[in-house]
């Protein structure tokens, strides 16, 4: 029987290639408001929680021009936006066999729960999973990832021995820490971590194919 029974993942970059149409929503978000990004519109800002995004791309912390953009990319995004989403090749098959394996699978996601249960749907991805969490699912808001992922495992009292986190950020790491999970690193989305930046007990995946084995194997 495999070690993790509980399978906690991130989703942009880790699970799909969700950078062509967030940044396209940014770009139109921008353009629709009349305002000039104070940086470029790229790959890089792709991963944290959208009114942070907002202020790193304004250079700024005004409450009402960060609201007018965030309507703007919602307005977008929510609508059409999210359906450029591609799933990187493998992960539906990796998700089906973790499932016919009998793991609960779960996402925990900087991104708002809205796009987050639309592309899951859009995916044909909804069943795979037992549970949902992103920032906004609570209100207020969960401060930052390793507060979700805290969440869900008291929530649904998942034992720490037997569950794992996959991201594939820093961030997704040290938030697993944080927790006292283990972390698995997909080095194959736009996110991916530099060995350089890899801590010594993190493993990696250069594949969904490789993740799997991993996990049904323990």
């Amino acid at each position: 029987m495999p070690r993790y029974q509980h399978i906690l993942f991130d989703l942009d970059g880790t699970l799909i290639d969700s950078a062509p149409a967030i940044l396209a929503s940014y770009r139109d978000a921008f353009a629709r408001c009349g305002v000039a990004p104070a940086r470029a519109i790229d790959e890089s800002i792709v991963g944290p929680p959208l009114i942070e995004t907002l202020q790193l791309l304004t250079n700024s912390h005004d409450k009402a021009l960060i609201e007018r953009l965030a309507d703007g990319f919602k307005a977008s995004y929510d609508s059409e936006g999210y359906k450029q989403t591609a799933a990187y090749a493998g992960v539906g098959e990796m998700l089906a066999a973790l499932r016919g394996a009998g793991l609960q699978l779960a996402i925990a996601t900087n991104k708002r729960i809205l796009p987050t249960r639309l592309i899951l749907a859009h995916l044909g991805w909804l069943d795979h999973f037992e549970h949902i969490y992103a920032l906004d699912l609570f209100e207020p808001r969960l401060p930052d990832k390793a507060a979700m992922i805290a969440r869900l495992l008291a929530d649904h009292e998942l034992p720490q021995n037997a569950s794992i986190y996959i991201g594939d950020r820093s961030e997704d790491g040290e938030s697993a820490d944080a927790n006292a999970l283990p972390f698995i690193a997909a080095t194959w989305g736009y996110g991916s971590i530099e060995a350089a930046a890899m801590a010594g007990h993190w493993r990696a995946a250069a594949s969904p194919a490789e993740l799997g084995a991993l996990l049904l194997a323990g």
